[in-house]
């Protein structure tokens, strides 16, 4: 069955905002006074969302979830700055060639919608994304498939006319427990190793135009 709708990522899989991520992250772990953590397990957290961070990344203590959300978010608001992030190499252009061939791009990320729509904004991605669903549209986080469900129902789409994009196993997850295809991208925040689950693995996002 031929592919009529793409799921994709934002945070490692079109924009760049692993930067910023590991110094808010960093930044809010000092500010409330929680064990140290190397930028690579700041990093490994990237697709969870903020309320559902602490328990995985500090284990070994109770960690006020909501605190740690607004902490994160005030001092984000405050280190991204205009050009802070940028879209990975050839995103813009595949995406605008994958909506000439008539296909639907939509948006699931643990980041909120608000600040999805301000990227797809400033980075000039609204002329190919159709839909958004942040991490405040969901009940439940990646991996659960509740975002690519809700997606799927709302085009009419089935989950074998999907594919989900993602640079996490987060992501990958999220796609095969929803029953679609899905496309890992080895330059986000996951490794090879990490989305091995994936149908396939790209290294450059114009590669998904031979997928197509």
């Amino acid at each position: 069955m031929s592919t009529k709708i793409i799921i994709l990522d934002f945070d490692g899989t079109l924009g760049d905002t692993t930067d910023v991520i590991i110094r808010t992250t960093q930044a809010a772990i000092k500010e409330l006074g929680l064990p140290s953590r190397t930028d690579a397990e700041c990093a490994a957290m990237i697709g969870l969302r903020l309320v559902e961070i602490p328990p995985v990344l500090f284990p070994e203590i109770k960690v006020d979830c909501d605190l740690y959300a607004q902490t994160y978010r005030r001092i984000f608001n405050i280190l991204n700055t205009r050009g802070a992030v940028n879209l990975y190499p050839h995103v813009l252009e595949t995406l605008k060639e994958l909506k000439s061939r008539g296909l639907t791009l939509t948006i699931a990320s643990s980041r909120s919608n608000a600040s999805l729509n301000e990227y797809i904004t400033n980075l000039d991605l609204a002329s190919t994304i159709t839909y958004v669903l942040g991490g405040n549209d969901v009940s439940h986080g990646k991996p659960h498939p509740e975002a690519v469900n809700m997606t799927l129902e709302k085009f009419g789409f089935k989950p074998e006319e999907a594919i989900v994009v993602g640079d996490t196993v987060f992501d990958i997850h999220m796609g095969r427990n929803a029953g679609t295809r899905t496309c890992g991208v080895s330059y986000g925040n996951g490794t090879r190793e990490s989305l091995a689950d994936a149908t396939w693995i790209i290294d450059d996002f114009a590669e998904l135009l031979g997928l197509i």
